[in-house]
């Protein structure tokens, strides 16, 4: 297969440093970093771009730093273990810029510095496991195009390591199994099975065992049906198929940011889309009038009825969201969405129809988040700013907290 030398310019969504080969085509190489001048092997060819596997560093960055991981280059979790913590919020910090230009069109957007994870190391509170052909759980490896054995991981919580390894199972059938910890370092682990019939399970140890349906709602095996992780001084209850920050310290700054551009006097109408368990919602219920809050998943909408049984000024709709907002009496004054992938155009449409003053978009999916900005902006919203967040330290991914208003408020 062919081989170059590349110079590397600039880190491509994914986890790529992007250089270019003699013809202007862009290469992207995975755990390379811009400044680097590399030799690669070409794996992937296209008309308009190619893909590389790293073969050597013949000019290295200041910024590369021995990864911790054994596993690192094959395990597919992490991709930025090789690059010092504060050169990893640089790059992400471009790549928000980039591709919101890129795909959205935008240009000159304020992107704010990324705000550096307090843990950038042992900071996850969840982990899924898929089952290994031969037995045992691993993760899945782009590069063996399967899931592998792995021996330790140095991003997830000390006591999900200590479960894992102690974690003894053979279920037919089982498709992923995800580990939790909670604030109080509870354990729960939640199974998801072909079928939906419950299996026969004991614990030898203290840890709660769920069946998470295809509806993402949950059976409790054994103990607790949730795990409780506490936010800003409050506890939020989580059911086993509901999602949550896996890094509770970043959840933190998304709720400040949140908050920051909410800007909330008390007298406000706050909506909240795709509310999850309630996080946000209860922070907005502290500081507006009332709030509206939107979750199509039964478990989430009743953790969000526990998590907020001490507010009173919430309402609370279970269902889809392009259902619900056409036919919702309310004229907010901002609305907060939280949307896992991106929002349906009937969603959008809805929401720009109600003129909210302010529309807070929380989202770890960049280039969703510039489609749907395309088309916030094509129905009158500027972007005013983003505040990228880091949520997942060591991996590609970036938590995001854009603020848009009408153009006419601009």
């Amino acid at each position: 297969m062919t081989e170059l030398t590349l110079q590397l310019t600039i880190m491509a969504h994914g986890g790529a440093a992007m250089g270019r080969d003699e013809d202007g085509r862009p290469i992207f190489v995975p755990f390379a970093i811009p400044g680097e001048t590399v030799r690669a092997q070409l794996t992937t060819e296209k008309r308009h771009f190619a893909r590389a596997d790293l073969l050597e560093v013949l000019e290295p960055s200041p910024d590369r730093v021995e990864a911790r991981c054994p596993h690192f280059g094959t395990c597919g979790g992490c991709h930025f273990q090789h690059m010092r913590y504060d050169a990893q919020l640089k790059h992400k910090q471009i790549v928000v810029g980039d591709q919101l230009q890129r795909i959205g069109g935008f240009n000159n957007v304020n992107v704010r510095p990324v705000l550096a994870n307090p843990s950038p190391w042992q900071y996850r509170a969840d982990v899924s496991l898929s089952p290994i052909p031969d037995g045992g759980l691993g993760f899945w490896s782009p590069k063996e195009q399967a899931v592998i054995p792995i021996e330790s991981c140095p991003i997830i919580h000390p006591r999900l390591q200590e479960l894992w390894q102690d974690f003894d199972l053979e279920l037919p059938g089982l498709r992923k199994l995800t580990l939790r910890v909670g604030d109080d370092e509870a354990l729960l682990a939640a199974l998801e099975v072909d079928g939906v019939e419950p299996p026969e399970l004991a614990a030898d140890f203290p840890v709660s065992v769920a069946l998470v349906l295809p509806d993402k709602t949950a059976v409790s095996l054994i103990g607790d049906n949730y795990i409780m992780q506490r936010v800003r001084g409050r506890d939020f209850r989580v059911s086993p198929g509901c999602f949550f920050q896996p890094s509770p310290a970043a959840a933190e700054m998304v709720v400040d940011a949140v908050m920051a551009y909410a800007n909330l006097t008390g007298a406000e109408t706050a909506l909240d889309v795709y509310s999850g368990v309630g996080m946000l919602t209860a922070f907005l219920a502290e500081k507006a009038y009332q709030v509206v809050a939107v979750e199509l998943n039964p478990d989430a909408a009743a953790d969000t009825a526990v998590n907020l049984q001490d507010c009173e000024n919430v309402s609370l709709y279970e269902g889809l969201a392009e259902e619900i907002l056409p036919w919702l009496d309310a004229a907010p004054d901002v609305v907060v969405v939280n949307p896992e992938g991106g929002m349906e155009t009937a969603v959008i449409q809805a929401i720009t129809t109600m003129k909210p003053a302010r529309l807070i978009y929380v989202s770890s999916d960049l280039p969703a988040l510039a489609r749907d900005g395309k088309k916030l902006a094509q129905a009158g919203y500027n972007l005013v700013e983003v505040q990228p967040i880091d949520m997942t330290p060591q991996a590609f991914q970036i938590e995001t907290v854009s603020l848009w208003q009408p153009k006419a408020d601009i």
